[in-house]
């Protein structure tokens, strides 16, 4: 895990203690699917795993899930996030969707990663279920 940022990961322009921070931390739950997303980018960026791990539905956790969005995690340096779109996923939906894009490094190489996911509920609790990269 890496050290905490003074401004979000997310790209909220908040403080990362004001906004992701208790999320990762487990001391508050994503209220929208939006704020899910930008929760999971920003575990991205500070390579928190099991964060991603619980927040992901766990319809779509397999033997290798965790192995896998580590091994992904790992190699890449996130560095920006953009959201285009949200549609549904506010506080009493069941489901959500959100548009963006992740601009990330690889290898030295800039790249980026449009996708539109989707969130479910699961337990009361907001949950990446699946994206379609774009």
């Amino acid at each position: 895990m890496l050290s905490q940022p003074d401004q979000c990961p997310c790209g909220s322009e908040k403080s990362y203690a004001d906004c992701c921070a208790p999320l990762l931390a487990g001391e508050a739950f994503a209220k929208t699917a939006e704020q899910l997303m930008r929760s999971r980018f920003s575990a991205y960026v500070l390579k928190q795993i099991d964060y991603l791990y619980e927040t992901t539905h766990p319809d779509k956790r397999d033997a290798d899930f965790r192995t896998e969005m580590a091994a992904w995690a790992n190699r890449a340096e996130f560095t920006k996030l953009e959201v285009l779109a949200s549609r549904q996923g506010r506080a009493l939906d069941k489901v959500g969707k959100v548009e963006f894009i992740a601009y990330y490094r690889q290898f030295g190489e800039e790249k980026q990663m449009h996708e539109l996911s989707r969130f479910r509920r699961f337990k009361g609790k907001w949950h990446y279920y699946d994206g379609a990269v774009e």
